[in-house]
Parts: C-alpha cells; structure tokens; sequence
C-alpha cells in the first residue's frame, strides 16, 4: 500500500481539488437527497426525476439554481409550482400529489372544484389547510421562496422534517411549512 502523496502523482488524479465539480457533487448528493425525501417509498421516481435533473442541468450548462431543475423535474408529480391567484391549479396539484399516498384533502367544501369556492380564498390559504390535513396523517407540504409571485413546494413525511431543513439550506432553499407561505 502507498503511504504518502507521492504514491499518488502520476495517476492523474487531484484528490485536493477545489474545483466547481465539487460543488455539484455536493449539489446533486443533496438533490438526490431531496428527491429520496419528497418521493418516500418510491425510489424508481426518485432515479427517473434525478436523471431528468442530470439530463437538465448538462442541457443548461448549469446556468439555472439547482432548486428551479429540480422544480422542473418534480412538476406535478412530486411538487408544485401555481401562479399566486391560481387556487384552481393548486386544489388539483395537491389533490394529485395526495393521491400518491391514498389520501383525500378535505378543503371544507364539498365541492372544492367551485368557483365560488376558488374565488372566496387564495392560494396560501388553502396551503395551509392542506398542511393540517397531511399532518393528520403523517405528512408534512413544505413551501419555499421563489423569488418571485408563484408558488412551490413538494410533500414529505412529517417524520423527515429536521432532514428536509437540513437537506434544503444545504441546497440554498429557503423552505417553510405550508402553514406559513411565503
């Protein structure tokens, strides 16, 4: 066995680089991470979103945030991203990404399809209501900054709370829970 750097020369490897490659090493570590987190239970989503992360971000030449690829890659199947007044297209995303784990958002009405429904509240509202609803059963819908007038966040298990915080500031996110939108 080599006991010292100088074993190591030729070989064509840097193990004290600090290049950017690092950086997304570490990026997509946490992405998949992340991906493990809002698809619990379902590893084969998880791999099929990170590869269209990967396939993403080699296609962007890695211009954007991780977070805006990843919000590419989950859209409506893991996540969510609504304009700030489309209640509409929120009531349907949640109602879907619930649905992946058998469970029904109770909004309070019994049509939550209503336009009258949809028109009397705003989308923050009703993110809040299906935060209290998931945590009834074991899940927790996170939200996080867009930096601009949308909306977005995924779901995850309640139980994964602490690992989500940590997971996201590791990526840059800032997240919150759906009880408090940004």
């Amino acid at each position: 066995m080599p006991d010292n750097e100088s074993d190591y020369e030729d070989d064509g490897h840097d193990f004290a680089s600090d290049n950017d490659d690092d950086e997304t090493l570490d990026d997509e570590a946490l992405v998949w991470q992340l991906l493990l987190l809002i698809n619990p239970g379902d590893e084969d989503t998880a791999l099929q979103q990170f590869a269209r992360y990967r396939e993403a971000r080699e296609d962007s030449g890695d211009e954007r945030e991780p977070v805006e690829t990843v919000q590419e890659a989950i859209d409506w199947i893991s996540g969510f991203y609504v304009d700030w007044k489309d209640t509409a297209s929120f009531v349907d995303v949640i109602d879907q990404l619930a649905a992946r784990w058998n469970l029904r958002i109770e909004w309070g009405v019994e049509d939550p399809s209503d336009d009258d429904f949809l028109d009397g509240t705003d989308v923050p509202e009703l993110m809040s209501i299906a935060y209290d609803r998931l945590r009834e059963h074991g899940y927790t819908l996170w939200n996080y900054d867009t930096g601009g007038d949308a909306y977005a966040g995924w779901i995850a298990l309640r139980r994964d709370d602490e690992n989500m915080k940590a997971v996201a500031s590791g990526l840059g996110i800032d997240v919150q829970p759906g009880s408090e939108a940004f």
